[in-house]
């Protein structure tokens, strides 16, 4: 089974080129790629992230990763999610549970599955903005 479940996987190539372009106007997150990446100080960070799945959204995400972490998403709102965005992070291997439309169950499903990942997977931080 996948660990991530949007919209239409379709949309990931729209996605990561969308991302590319964010990247080049979000200067701060990449200059942290760049001068910490290669250190990993957010190694043994597991992150629930709760914030408006976004192509802005995923450049953070990336970050996160690149900086070393371990990460599972949900959105924080179930009409702002931008469904190539969600699905290049899943392309990406981002358990990421979100997509534009979900029902007030799906929501909760979908934080859910943020929180308790496989394998006893437990965040040992949380990102949010009203999950």
């Amino acid at each position: 089974m996948s660990d991530y479940k949007v919209a239409d996987m379709s949309l990931a190539d729209w996605g990561r080129k969308e991302t590319a372009i964010a990247e080049t106007e979000m200067p701060g997150l990449m200059a942290l790629r760049e001068e910490y990446g290669a250190e990993k100080p957010l190694k043994g960070a597991r992150i629930a992230g709760c914030l408006h799945m976004t192509i802005q959204t995923a450049v953070l995400m990336e970050t996160l990763v690149e900086l070393g972490a371990e990460l599972r998403w949900s959105s924080c709102n179930i009409f702002s999610t931008q469904d190539h965005a969600a699905a290049a992070m899943a392309a990406a291997g981002i358990p990421t549970f979100a997509w534009k439309g979900e029902s007030e169950e799906e929501f909760w499903w979908c934080i859910d599955q943020t929180i308790f990942g496989p394998d006893g997977w437990r965040p040992n931080m949380l990102l949010d903005d009203g999950g």
